[in-house]
């Protein structure tokens, strides 16, 4: 999946959240990004983040701590 994508998805997924009190924004991301992304969107997400988090909304990054982090790919 594109860069592009993978951030795009992260931050509509945001945007919703973000009318939500803050502490429960952060929860239904972590909560939507663990349920329903394969490990490999996941792994993409957290190469991205981990390279400068370029374009992730401010609530995505907050978010991050408590999304799984994959094992690396074999």
């Amino acid at each position: 999946m594109s860069a592009e994508k993978i951030v795009r998805m992260a931050n509509q997924i945001s945007m919703f959240m973000e009318t939500k009190p803050k502490a429960e924004g952060i929860e239904g991301i972590s909560s939507h990004i663990n349920d329903f992304w394969e490990p490999r969107m996941r792994r993409q997400f957290f190469e991205l983040l981990d390279s400068g988090a370029a374009g992730f909304r401010p609530l995505v990054v907050e978010a991050a701590e408590k999304i799984r982090r994959p094992t690396a790919a074999a």
